[in-house]
């Protein structure tokens, strides 16, 4: 059966199948804005025996079981395969088991996780198998290898690979944010930007741990003939693209890209921004001018992903920064993006204290800050304006190093 042909479940290969659930009108995922909304992925293997490697959403459990009968009664599957605990992949879990018997496969941190979730569902009587990398599930004609991620992105993370049809459901890593009746990479167009969105709000901060999972691939001699992550469309034909680009974002390489990242209250920081943006621009580097009530967090961190340098601007409001600056400052600190450089600037009244503050913010993320930052009170004007183009032209310089 073709990809999208139908709404139930899909034929991924021989006795390979997607029985997961379409999120078309989801908008939010824990702050990660999905204007195009999302999947949750969860895939049936037939062999003599069947396991089913993820759930989905709790909401969504419903929709997950009648494509599973589509294939066969729930009650007949054997193994249930949990690579994450997070709510997203394994919600459907409880009411899962109200139909079957079967044993869960999970990692000890996993095991330890799911008793803080589903311990009122009576999850003691259920029947575990610890795993780790390496160890083997045989279906009888087809056999599943487990390999630990562990911080990607969670401690308890875990990845599956199906030796004989060498397809890896690669749990978060590789997936997007896109909601489609469509199942393969080639259906829907160049899946690379939504890919590049989804890792850099998700799995930014675990560079060091991916590259070490990469590693590990090879080291087992592992190479997929398809992807299938957890959220989004499974990889088919882009399997050699999206693990370059992977590589690439774990190692934090960077390209002649300058950010100008700011809010503005009255107008006066915005001049700044723009002065700043333009003398970058005039520089010869890729510039992008992004106001924080008119871009998405999500959007932004995409953008930083591969730019070697940032300005943050902000108003000064009660001696500090503007709510929209900080709310974007404290989700910068969670993802912590490598290598990056940046400087603060900003405006104030009657009282300053926004530059300093976001300073310290930077620092607190990790960012190697370039002091000193400009600030200036009311409007800028002459030699203030020309600090601003001396800020843009510093910022260009230092992303083309």
């Amino acid at each position: 059966m073709e990809s999208g042909e139908r709404g139930g479940a899909v034929e991924l290969a021989r006795g390979v199948y997607w029985v997961g659930a379409i999120d078309w009108n989801g908008r939010d995922f824990h702050g990660f804005t999905t204007p195009e909304g999302t999947t949750y992925n969860a895939y049936l293997v037939v062999g003599e025996k069947t396991a089913l490697i993820d759930t989905v959403k709790a909401d969504f459990a419903g929709e997950m079981l009648e494509r599973i009968r589509e294939i066969i009664d729930p009650a007949k599957i054997d193994y249930i395969v949990v690579n994450h605990m997070e709510m997203d992949h394994a919600g459907a879990l409880a009411e899962l088991k109200e139909h079957t018997d079967a044993s869960i496969f999970i990692t000890r941190r996993g095991r330890d996780i799911l008793d803080g979730y589903f311990k009122p569902s009576g999850c003691d009587d259920w029947d575990f198998q610890i795993v780790r990398t390496g160890d083997q599930l045989i279906l009888g004609s087809k056999t599943l290898v487990f390999l630990e991620a562990t911080m990607l992105h969670w401690p308890d993370s875990m990845e599956t690979f199906l030796i004989e049809n060498s397809i890896l459901f690669s749990n978060d890593a590789f997936g997007q944010h896109i909601a489609t009746s469509k199942r393969y990479d080639y259906e829907v167009g160049d899946l690379i930007p939504a890919a590049a969105e989804y890792y850099a709000n998700i799995l930014m901060p675990f560079g060091v741990p991916l590259l070490r999972y990469l590693g590990r691939l090879k080291e087992y001699g592992i190479s997929p003939k398809q992807i299938a992550p957890s959220h989004g469309v499974v990889w088919k034909r882009d399997l050699d693209k999206i693990l370059k680009a992977y590589t690439t974002w774990a190692n934090g390489k960077v390209r002649e890209k300058v950010l100008v990242i700011y809010d503005s209250m009255w107008g006066s920081t915005e001049i700044m921004a723009k002065e700043i943006a333009e003398a970058a621009r005039k520089a010869g580097v890729e510039v992008k001018l992004l106001h924080l009530r008119k871009n998405t967090r999500n959007h932004i961190m995409k953008e930083m992903l591969d730019s070697a340098a940032f300005a943050i601007g902000s108003p000064t409001l009660n001696n500090g920064i503007f709510p929209s600056v900080g709310d974007f400052l404290a989700y910068l600190k969670g993802l912590r993006p490598p290598k990056k450089k940046a400087a603060a600037f900003g405006s104030y009244g009657w009282g300053g204290g926004a530059v300093k503050t976001i300073e310290q913010e930077l620092k607190n993320s990790g960012v190697e800050l370039l002091e000193p930052g400009i600030q200036v009170r009311y409007r800028p004007e002459g030699s203030e304006l020309e600090m601003c183009r001396d800020l843009g032209r510093k910022l260009a310089e230092i992303s083309k190093e």
